[in-house]
């Protein structure tokens, strides 16, 4: 499912300063500033970067984490998984499979009544809702 690789001046011309420091450089944007944080209407969120349909927003709950959280991707290809030993602690990044953008991390055993125990914790700017036609 991989797009063809684009340059590194090809990502910054596509994304703005702030999409390119998180997509592209594994960046996080402050907690509770994203704008799918509270985002309640129904529909699919994408990739900013490349489009490629991510995550459901019936798999959308609030973790009170101050990022959109997910409990499962739309299908196990649409991303990857690595484990991220930065800032002192592993952790699961979570990577486009299309484009390889960061997106955000994945936490798992905390609780969370879903099938897996799953939190994707993931950055509104790696997103882009496309609401369904009967979003409110």
């Amino acid at each position: 499912m991989a797009e063809d690789r684009k340059t590194d001046a090809q990502w910054r011309e596509q994304l703005s300063r702030d999409e390119y420091k998180v997509l592209r450089q594994g960046g996080t944007e402050a907690p509770w500033t994203g704008e799918y944080v509270d985002e309640k209407r129904r529909g699919v969120y994408r990739c900013r970067a490349c489009g490629a349909e991510l995550f459901a927003s019936d798999t959308k709950f609030d973790s009170r984490c101050g990022w959109p959280s997910f409990w499962t991707p739309m299908a196990g290809d649409r991303v990857r998984l690595l484990e991220d030993d930065s800032l002192g602690m592993r952790r699961t990044e979570v990577r486009c499979a299309n484009c390889d953008s960061h997106l955000g991390h994945v936490f798992y055993g905390e609780g969370w009544d879903n099938p897996d125990d799953a939190r994707f914790c993931i950055n509104s700017i790696s997103l882009t809702l496309e609401p369904a036609d009967d979003a409110q």
